[in-house]
């Protein structure tokens, strides 16, 4: 089997990477294409854009930034934000992506997702899940989390399977940006209906996060962003730590 991978995540507004609480209250912490090099520095085994502001402003994410964050990396970059057909996703590839991550668009139109898997392949497509715990169950959210859906957790992601993604990524909004870690409930529930890789996202800060979600089954990777962006940590000081607690992790530590 592949060893996971560590992510990290640039969310992107603008020409800007922003950080912020549960999608709200978001801070500047500079670059783009300079912050991916360094996670590819430290040891990073892929990066992810993700473009928040691009469905709100009914557009997709700048092709000139996604192609300056393409030339600096040498490993895979996955982009997201406002992709509604599959000529926006080709664009998108043809500009230096390896994947791309669908979300608002695949869920007011979830065909768009058979039309990018059959023309770019299941590799290429990465379905990002926002989603918020309502009782027992999870309320899937669009619109970079300010939107409810009819969809829960459980039944789209049957859904998205079925249609050809080829990996999630899942994020807890009620966990982003707190550091408390990751939804591993969610992870476990998500990893129990579908046999796709799932990234875990929102509320990892500590090496000891990490450990948790990757050992949950079904779980190939798990993405950070805020303690990355304030320079608590680094890649490879993670990979370090997680190989000691008996995690193993793709790449050498750096």
């Amino acid at each position: 089997m592949l060893r996971p991978r560590i992510i990290p995540c640039l969310d992107v507004a603008g020409n800007t990477v922003v950080k912020g609480t549960r999608f709200e209250e978001l801070r500047n912490f500079g670059d783009p294409a300079d912050l991916a090099a360094r996670y590819e520095e430290q040891g990073a085994d892929e990066i992810i854009l993700l473009d928040v502001t691009a469905s709100l402003e009914g557009r997709t994410p700048y092709p000139a930034v996604v192609e300056r964050v393409a030339r600096r990396l040498g490993i895979p970059l996955t982009v997201g934000g406002g992709l509604s057909s599959a000529d926006a996703v080709g664009n998108v590839l043809a500009a230096g992506a390896d994947k791309v991550s669908l979300n608002t668009p695949a869920l007011a139109r979830p065909e768009l997702i058979f039309e990018a898997a059959r023309r770019f392949g299941s590799q290429a497509i990465v379905i990002a899940v926002d989603v918020r715990r309502v009782s027992d169950d999870w309320q899937v959210f669009a619109r970079g989390g300010r939107q409810p859906t009819t969809w829960h957790l459980v039944p789209w992601l049957e859904t998205v399977a079925r249609l050809g993604a080829g990996e999630i990524l899942l994020t807890s909004i009620d966990r982003d940006g707190t550091g408390g870690g990751y939804d591993l409930e969610a992870l476990g529930c998500a990893s129990a209906s579908v046999r796709l890789p799932i990234i875990a996202s929102g509320g990892g800060a500590s090496p000891e996060h990490l450990a948790a979600a990757l050992r949950v089954p079904g779980v190939t990777g798990a993405l950070i962003a805020g303690v990355l962006h304030t320079g608590r940590t680094t890649v490879g000081r993670i990979k370090e730590e997680l190989q000691v607690m008996g995690v193993s992790v793709r790449g050498a530590a750096l």
